[in-house]
């Protein structure tokens, strides 16, 4: 082959990897810019005050608004009776977030240039910032109690799927009153079958909080199972109440738990189903929901939860009554992470 025509094909394929470059910018570029629109069709947003005060507005929803547009990852408001309503948005963005008592907690990323970086921060009513910190892994659960003075929350360190058995969580607590913070529930002195428990590989996610500030649950995991523990913030402990019992969401009235389950017979990467269980009786029933839910739930009152589903634009968020009876049923679209406030 002459030099000429080996630079030619050289040239050649120059060209075509240069027009594949290009067309692969072009449409990347356009896959941001589309993400950047607000469909026609979609949820109609715009900006305003958007409060967490208990007494602000009536009873309403704050939650991420997951629409595509200049608005998406914001936190957000609607008035609670009316769920498909136009969105108020805050300018406040959070990957993860729950309120309650007039406290926020976002876990926010911070975009780098070569890597993010997440934190989580404190907000106030407003939505200011009170306090941050930075976050060891990728935010995916956070809870307030229902007074408004501790917050929670999980980030895979590890992995980045339940589903699995290949992650490492930290669970950290936040006590808004005193400032302490628990920087991971694996300090904590665990017990298990009523006897003292202690193995490199306990793992801590989903905490949920009691109305008195102190009492939590949560998921441990270890040897390969999970267990429901409810926890003592002033005793630093925690306690195994059941096995196979994933993301607990506590009930206003503290009597009940619904958490995930894995249930025998599903795939590997949807294995839950919803159960709430009495933690009187130690009964244990089904929702209504057969879909496979990898969410931590939230009530809306003491007889309904809500929970997250993948849809079109992220997530779409579901109600279904928590005694097991009725259907689910679509509350909204492209939303994440609501709290129920007012």
């Amino acid at each position: 082959m002459t030099l000429q025509r080996r630079i030619l094909i050289f040239a050649a394929t120059l060209a075509v990897l240069t027009a594949v470059g290009l067309t692969a910018v072009l449409r990347a570029s356009s896959a941001a810019g589309e993400k950047d629109r607000a469909p026609a069709d979609g949820p109609r947003t715009g900006p305003g005050e958007v409060s967490l005060a208990p007494d602000a507005g009536g009873r309403r929803i704050v939650f991420r608004n997951m629409a595509w547009g200049p608005h998406r990852d914001e936190l957000a408001t609607v008035p609670a009776g009316a769920p498909g309503s136009d969105r108020t948005v805050s300018g406040v963005a959070c990957l993860r977030f729950h309120a309650a008592g007039g406290t926020g907690i976002c876990l926010q990323a911070d975009k780098g240039a070569v890597q993010d970086r997440y934190r989580a921060v404190v907000l106030d009513a407003r939505l200011e910032e009170v306090s941050a910190r930075p976050l060891a892994g990728i935010p995916t659960r956070a809870r307030v109690s229902p007074g408004g003075h501790l917050a929670a929350w999980t980030v895979f360190v590890g992995g980045d799927s339940y589903a699995g058995t290949d992650f490492s969580t930290r669970t950290s607590v936040l006590d808004l009153r005193t400032g302490r913070f628990d920087a991971s529930l694996e300090d904590f002195t665990v017990h298990r079958d009523g006897k003292p428990y202690r193995s490199a590989d306990v793992n801590f996610w989903g905490v949920t909080f009691a109305a008195d500030e102190r009492t939590f649950y949560a998921t441990m995991a270890t040897g390969g199972r999970t267990h429901l523990v409810r926890g003592d913030l002033a005793a630093r402990a925690v306690t195994t109440l059941r096995e196979n019992a994933e993301c607990p969401s506590l009930s206003p009235d503290g009597t009940r738990v619904v958490f995930k389950k894995r249930v025998a017979g599903r795939p590997a990467e949807a294995p839950w189903r919803l159960h709430v269980l009495d933690l009187a009786s130690g009964g244990e029933t089904p929702l209504a929901e057969e879909r496979s839910v990898d969410d931590q739930v939230v009530w809306t009152d003491r007889g309904t939860v809500v929970y997250s589903l993948p849809g079109d634009f992220g997530a779409d968020l579901y109600s279904v009554p928590a005694d097991g009876s009725g259907a689910p049923a679509r509350l909204m679209d492209s939303a994440l992470a609501p709290a129920f406030l007012g």
